[in-house]
């Protein structure tokens, strides 16, 4: 665009602006022409959530977001996308890395007890605190 603005006669002055404020973002900004298959648009990007959703919701029964989805959603969200990419045999899901996946384990096991620890709060927060306060003495 910087090449031709001078070929655009009245936006010139605009092309020029743009390329200005293009520049201040960086490298990052245009990812989607460097790597392939990445969506050009939030758009493909929206959708593929919206099914995930959208199947979650059938299978579930629920009108919202599931618990599991929603503590579960980094690996749920991946397993939904690229099980419609490809079929995987059982040696596709084998861990390759023991380490990432124990981390990764150990991360989900966190927010599953603070998702819990939230729910016993709402339930009886009077015996849920005594509890922290005994713990602490």
């Amino acid at each position: 665009m910087m090449a031709a603005r001078d070929t655009v006669g009245p936006l010139a002055e605009a092309i020029s602006h743009f390329g200005t404020v293009t520049a201040s973002y960086g490298d990052q900004l245009f990812p989607c022409y460097d790597v392939p298959d990445l969506p050009r648009t939030n758009n493909a990007l929206e959708q593929c959530f919206g099914r995930v959703r959208y199947h979650e919701r059938r299978a579930t029964g629920r009108k919202g977001a599931s618990p599991g989805l929603v503590v579960r959603g980094a690996v749920r969200l991946v397993a939904a996308v690229a099980t419609r990419v490809q079929a995987f045999a059982g040696a596709d899901l084998q861990p390759t890395d023991l380490a990432a996946w124990a981390a990764l384990r150990a991360q989900l096991a966190r927010r599953q007890d603070a998702r819990r620890a939230q729910r016993r709060f709402r339930h009886d927060p009077q015996s849920y605190l005594a509890a922290l306060e005994t713990a602490l003495t």
